[in-house]
């Protein structure tokens, strides 16, 4: 018989996994100017899972690249930096791209340009999340948190078959997906979007994106706790045991965001999808743990 994976369960786990694969990825750094990206760079580069390339001022070249020996490519300016990091993944010269002391919208556009940007046409553009919060027994995947405002049943499709992806590069066989709603009622006159759930979970059941377990509409107590869901003497594959929550809307998907974050001390990890290569895009005032989180995610699902 085949040896059975083990499932991935906390980001620990996940850097180990990335070193015994020998997984070492071209990561383009957009703008390191900050300590906190320096130093969730070194950490990674020091774990060996990935090879920095810092487009960066020639300050920090000569300083922060020149003394941990990191390949650097001088910018004069952070929207240099975005223009020169994205060239780095177009022509294949990189294999991650992360966002350093820079704003988003900087970056973004230099990746959603129509010319010279790392969006295929007709590609979805999503953000997702892998949470590890201290009372759910493993990791927690969610989206989205900062991308799509109101995703359509495109969008969502998509959502799920990234996400249902992802699950498998942690080695869960069979992920439970569940599409979040604030019951367990489709309403279609005023939550049009419950009523394409039904179609997710058909596409589901007929394998479009491969093996997993997807119910909906659910909410997030029932979809996390099997007492919960026994209570409620609700009939569902999910189980109260979910691996992944499909959010309706960017609302939804940020305000679980900041709260677990904040209430609840998660360690968190994301990334852009439907880009050439996985994007880190942190918040400036993200934690160096979260940063290096997100690099080894970026580095585990980049092909």
């Amino acid at each position: 018989m085949p040896e059975q994976k083990k499932t991935i369960k906390d980001f620990s786990q996940l850097i180990a996994l990335l070193k015994e694969k020998n997984v070492c990825k071209r990561t383009a750094v957009a703008w390191p100017e900050d300590a906190h990206t320096q130093e969730a760079v070194t950490r990674a580069a020091q774990e060996g899972f990935i090879s920095p390339i810092l487009v960066c001022s020639e300050e920090t070249a000569e300083g922060y690249a020149g003394r941990h020996g990191f390949q650097s490519v001088i910018a004069r300016t952070p929207e240099e930096a975005a223009q020169k990091a994205v060239g780095l993944v177009r022509e294949k010269q990189a294999d991650v791209l992360m966002k350093g002391f820079l704003n988003t919208d900087v970056l973004l556009r230099a990746i959603l340009d129509k010319e010279v940007g790392i969006l295929p046409k007709d590609t979805v553009l999503t953000h997702i999340t892998v949470a590890k919060l201290p009372e759910y027994h493993k990791l927690l995947f969610f989206t989205d948190a900062a991308v799509i405002p109101a995703p359509t049943d495109k969008q969502r499709r998509e959502q799920v078959r990234y996400v249902v992806d992802f699950c498998h590069a942690f080695q869960i066989d069979c992920p439970r997906v569940s599409l979040i709603h604030c019951s367990e009622k489709v309403d279609e006159r005023h939550f049009p979007y419950t009523a394409s759930y039904a179609t997710l979970r058909e596409e589901g059941e007929n394998g479009a994106f491969g093996s997993c377990l997807i119910d909906g509409p659910l909410d997030l107590k029932t979809s996390c706790s099997p007492e919960a869901m026994s209570v409620k003497r609700i009939d569902s594959p999910i189980g109260g045991d979910a691996d992944a929550l499909i959010f309706p809307d960017i609302e939804a998907g940020n305000l679980f965001y900041k709260a677990v974050t904040l209430f609840c001390r998660a360690e968190t990890a994301a990334v852009l999808q439907g880009t050439m290569a996985p994007v880190v895009l942190p918040s400036r005032g993200d934690t160096v743990e979260s940063k290096l989180y997100s690099l080894a995610l970026a580095s585990l699902i980049s092909r």
